[in-house]
């Protein structure tokens, strides 16, 4: 009861009143649980995950940037991807922690465009740079005399920016498009964090053009990099199948591994949240989608590349080594 007279009180004051009429000025997330051994359990779970990710991501970063040995390309979109989990997490996880345990789980309307902007933008970058990654495996395997011509550094910046550039631009859209709309209440968000479909569903009226739009959007911005992912694997598979020796096989397809790995994960995470129809959504699986794809995922992103590939752990242990005498000698 006295859980559910804050809410009502904090619902109250997030509304402003105008006639006969409400608008929400803020919102407020949905308790996971209230049995408190819950969410506290929950809390500790992904506090881990999100420490561990930071601090993976951040290392994979730190070691590119101090070994020349990884000033390649395949290494520069990695630590890209690196900052860009780090960046990804950041934006979604503290607030979920919060929520977790407190019972100041609201958020204003402009806290939650914000953090909708950034979970988009994000997003929408990491599937550009999974894109762009996957491009330069086909250039590495498919074209190797041409490969360090045409993928240099002034081409890869150029791949980087436009990855970025992309997801700001249709993260912008996309928050302006839903944010735009008018929300009469209730101020509840049914989930941890400012998604695009929890927050549609709070909207006035009737939102199925919004709907359509976004999941067109989706569609475009998931499909679009998956596909040209999909034909530079194709080549590769195609070249590799007509190599003659099985080291140069094994070698082609090891560089491969960690990448197609992430994309899997990646991609069918956010296939199964955001391409599914709305009869299928429900708030429990969703809740468990979202926690999987904000941080499960950016937690397995950096283990995935350590584990699999040897010059990525010797950078590291080159690293963390290089730190160790520098504090010896403080």
């Amino acid at each position: 009861m006295v859980c559910y007279s804050l809410f009502q009180e904090m619902s109250l004051n997030c509304s402003l009143w105008q006639g006969n009429s409400v608008f929400v000025k803020c919102f407020a997330f949905a308790k996971f649980s209230e049995v408190h051994g819950e969410c506290s359990l929950l809390f500790t779970l992904v506090l881990f995950m999100f420490l561990v990710s930071l601090t993976g991501n951040a290392l994979i970063t730190l070691a590119i940037w101090m070994n020349p040995a990884l000033h390649t390309p395949m290494y520069f979109f990695l630590a890209n991807l690196s900052l860009l989990e780090i960046g990804y997490t950041c934006s979604v996880i503290p607030k979920i922690l919060q929520s977790l345990v407190s019972e100041a789980r609201g958020i204003s309307w402009v806290g939650c465009a914000t953090q909708m902007f950034f979970f988009s933008f994000l997003g929408i970058t990491e599937c550009c740079l999974l894109a762009a990654m996957a491009f330069d495996r086909y250039m590495a395997i498919c074209v190797p005399l041409h490969y360090a011509t045409r993928m240099g550094h002034g081409v890869c910046a150029q791949l980087a920016m436009v990855s970025w550039g992309m997801g700001c631009i249709v993260g912008l859209l996309q928050t302006t498009f839903i944010f735009s709309l008018d929300f009469c209440g209730p101020c509840e968000i049914d989930h941890f964090f400012c998604d695009l479909l929890p927050i549609l569903s709070l909207a006035c009226g009737d939102t199925y053009k919004n709907e359509a739009v976004t999941f067109v959007a989706a569609v475009l911005c998931i499909s679009s990099p998956f596909l040209l992912i999909i034909a530079s694997y194709g080549r590769i598979l195609a070249a590799v199948l007509v190599m003659h020796s099985p080291e140069g096989r094994h070698k082609a397809l090891s560089t491969c591994s960690s990448h197609l790995l992430v994309v899997t994960l990646f991609y069918g995470s956010a296939s199964v949240t955001y391409l599914r129809p709305k009869s299928s959504h429900s708030p429990g699986v969703d809740k468990l989608l979202a926690l999987f794809y904000t941080a499960v995922t950016s937690l397995l992103n950096p283990i995935i590349y350590t584990l699999r590939n040897k010059e990525v752990k010797a950078a590291l242990w080159r690293t963390l080594g290089r730190r160790k005498i520098l504090t010896m000698y403080r």
